[in-house]
Order: structure tokens, then sequence, then C-alpha cells
């Protein structure tokens, strides 16, 4: 499954917290769901990486989304998580506070994203998600980082 739209008009996300809000990711960039590792901090990295960890050997960059957007931030818990994605040709980790389901929603309870919610750029939106009472942010993961971010950490030495 290469597409986020399914044959039924659907896409299936995985669903996410940071504070109070909820996002959600397509499926097929999530590689796999960890625990919180404590990452190896990486000299004059950009603020948002928490570091690099080693993920059956190979060495992936951690990215605190809620640094990277400018929110609050709170210890983390046994519920935080880092969700390893595909960023363009990348592997990264990101740090949410929690992981809160899979969930299937269709094409038609999506609608484009408005300029600004919440204090997260519009940049990294897809759109926002309807799900009875509830609304998904839906995030762009390959504008997370920018393309000199994505060569920086290619290029640095480990």
């Amino acid at each position: 499954m290469s597409q986020i739209k399914g044959d039924s008009g659907e896409i299936q996300l995985v669903v996410f917290r940071l504070g109070t809000e909820e996002y959600g990711v397509p499926i097929t960039q999530v590689q796999e769901i960890n625990r919180l590792l404590t990452p190896t901090k990486i000299p004059q990295a950009p603020s948002f990486v928490e570091g690099i960890i080693n993920l059956r050997g190979k060495i992936i960059p951690i990215i605190d989304l809620k640094k990277r957007f400018g929110l609050a931030q709170e210890e983390h818990t046994a519920n935080t998580r880092i969700i390893v994605v595909n960023v363009e040709r990348h592997t990264v980790g990101i740090i949410v506070d929690a992981v809160t389901e899979v969930l299937r929603m269709p094409q038609s309870a999506i609608e484009p994203p408005p300029p600004m919610i919440s204090t997260i750029s519009s940049d990294y939106l897809k759109g926002v998600g309807k799900v009875d009472e509830r609304l998904l942010i839906l995030l762009d993961l390959d504008k997370i980082l920018t393309e000199r971010e994505k060569a920086e950490l290619q290029a640095r030495p480990l």
C-alpha cells in the first residue's frame, strides 16, 4: 500500500497526541512505534533535534515535534513514544506524547487546512479530518524538515 488512499476512498492514519491536540499521519509513512529511548546528543544540531538512536543497526535522528512546532514542553511520561517515519528518502524518529489509535477515515471527511491552527504553521498541514466530534490535524511529514535540514542531517558525521 504505497498510497495513502485506499481503494474505497479512505486513508488509514496513525493518530497521536501532542499536548491536548490530536494529529494523524498516513500509516504508509510509519515504519514502527517504539517506547522513548534516550537519544545521543549531536553537537550543534537544531534545537528540535533531540539526537540520534541506533535502531537495529541503523542510526536515525530523533525530532521532538513539540519543539519543532513551538508548543509548550512537558515531562515525558510512560505513554511518550517515538514514531519511526519515512520523510521522503530519510528515516526519522518523531517524539509524541502518546499514540492513541490507528484509524480509517473517508477522504470526504478531510478538509483543506485553514491558514493557522493553534500555533502550528500551515506549512506542516495536509488537512483537517473530522471524526464524530473530534478534529484531527493531518500532518505533511515531508515538510517537517526543510531541504537544508535534511541535507545537514544526512551530511553530519556520526
